[in-house]
């Protein structure tokens, strides 16, 4: 093993964190319950947007969520974009993102094209303030499920848990942008791809200006920000990929999903005569 190897966080601690971590699959979180007939007039991917704000903002404030170790990172609160999002009481520091996985079993609005899942390593997320030896991402995969003591209303049930080296994803988020054409501006600040006039010069042989960037092709730039970075299935990372298309085999029934639920909190969104919708 090299020293820079012997600096990262290494595969045995990132079992241990799992381990940690386990009892979170099957809980469902009852404080997020849509009734049926609301949940029908949504598409999946806006699902997945508004319950995966809530369970984000949610899991460090549940009874139960500090039995397994998680506690809210210090220095973060107010900010939209902090970073990192738990430190486990090992000393660990974990990136929660959560992938959406689509229940067919539901009727809902189904668009003709399924939609590229938003979740993603943000710019924000740099080597400039990951630590290797501690930071991992915590992916939590869930799915919409009946809730064991009422089938008329459906509640967020984790389904689903990985945890992966950070830097190793960001390490493979960038190059995929650099082996692309693509730069960074400023001190990993910016990501930025060619633009369509950046590849024509480069084609061509002529030299581009890397002093600026745009964020539509219609500004004349070589590069335009890169408005699709960091997306969680365009990072090329094995590990990563591997557990997205388990997410994927779940949505069309070619996998299993635990059951049953274990059931968190009790609050409920009502539906059309409550005020919701």
């Amino acid at each position: 093993m090299n020293e820079e190897d012997s600096n990262r966080i290494r595969s045995d601690e990132l079992t241990h964190i799992y381990n940690e971590l386990q009892p979170l699959v099957g809980a469902q979180f009852k404080n997020l319950s849509i009734p049926k007939p609301v949940i029908q007039a949504f598409e999946p991917s806006q699902i997945g947007t508004i319950v995966g704000t809530l369970m984000d903002a949610l899991i460090p404030h549940l009874d139960d969520i500090p039995t397994v170790g998680l506690k809210k990172a210090e220095g973060i609160l107010g900010e939209r974009e902090g970073y990192p999002d738990y430190v486990h009481d090992d000393g660990y520091r974990l990136e929660l993102k959560l992938i959406y996985v689509d229940n067919p079993a539901l009727t809902m609005k189904r668009p003709p094209t399924k939609r590229e899942p938003s979740a993603r390593l943000t710019q924000k997320v740099t080597v400039k303030n990951v630590v290797p030896e501690t930071d991992a991402m915590l992916l939590i995969a869930y799915q919409m499920q009946p809730q064991a003591d009422d089938e008329m209303a459906v509640s967020p049930t984790i389904i689903s848990i990985s945890v992966l080296p950070m830097l190793e994803l960001v390490e493979a988020r960038d190059k995929r942008l650099t082996d692309g054409g693509g730069i960074w501006f400023g001190d990993y600040e910016t990501p930025a791809v060619l633009s369509k006039i950046g590849q024509g010069k480069l084609d061509r042989g002529i030299s581009l200006d890397t002093s600026t960037y745009g964020r539509k092709e219609s500004e004349g730039k070589d590069f335009n920000e890169d408005t699709n970075f960091g997306k969680l299935q365009r990072i090329p990372h094995s590990q990563l990929q591997d557990f997205i298309r388990k997410c994927k085999r779940i949505s069309v029934g070619q996998e299993a999903i635990p059951v049953p639920a274990t059931q968190i909190g009790a609050l409920k969104i009502e539906d059309e005569s409550g005020g919701y919708g």
